[in-house]
């Protein structure tokens, strides 16, 4: 799978670039999602209402249709009743020919600063294993994932700690354990907590 991270702040831009330095398949874009041409699912950082009205939803929503949220409300009503909880993601059709898929994936429970967390990584996890399972379970599969700035607008997260979180997930993601042991979690939960720069 492909990795675009899209976003029109070159100093969020500029930290992604640091952070995710050597990382395979991974392309940076100081721009808009709305003008990049190839991807196959679009990733909302999103509340756990699935109200998207602001920021990047509302321009997901003008791009794929107000429909989408519909859709997307009901999702969270029949499978989380009603609060789909950060640190979980589902992926749902678009209906849109080109970019097929979006990945429903809260970073909060409603718009609130949430720069002294681990959000942000638990998010960006979550949106990772939802498109492996997806891929291991659907013919149609997600090849290139366009994934904007997660937390740092109505999040507030600080741009250095919100790359930290994003390329410690895809990092953990795409170099998984061959094996599980305390010195392994303890290592695992030193790196994540607060994006690894915070006591």
């Amino acid at each position: 799978m492909k990795l675009i991270l899209v976003d029109p702040i070159e100093e969020l831009c500029s930290q992604w670039r640091i952070q995710f330095s050597g990382l395979r398949n991974v392309k940076i874009v100081h721009g808009y999602f709305e003008d990049i041409e190839n991807f196959d699912c679009m990733v909302s950082a999103a509340n756990s209402f699935g109200l998207m009205d602001g920021g990047v939803d509302h321009a997901i929503t003008q791009y794929f249709g107000i429909d989408l949220m519909d859709r997307v409300q009901q999702k969270i009503i029949d499978d989380f009743c009603g609060e789909q909880p950060v640190g979980t993601s589902f992926i749902i059709e678009t209906k849109h020919e080109k970019h097929p898929f979006l990945a429903h994936s809260p970073t909060m429970r409603v718009p609130m600063k949430i720069a002294h967390t681990d959000n942000v990584y638990n998010a960006m996890w979550a949106t990772l294993l939802a498109i492996k399972h997806h891929n291991n379970s659907h013919t149609q599969k997600i090849k290139t994932c366009c994934c904007p700035g997660l937390g740092t607008a109505t999040g507030q997260m600080p741009y250095l700690r919100a790359a930290k979180q994003m390329s410690l997930a895809y990092r953990n993601f795409i170099s998984p354990p061959q094996q599980i042991d305390w010195l392994y979690a303890a290592h695992r939960q030193k790196s994540i907590r607060y994006g690894g720069d915070l006591d």
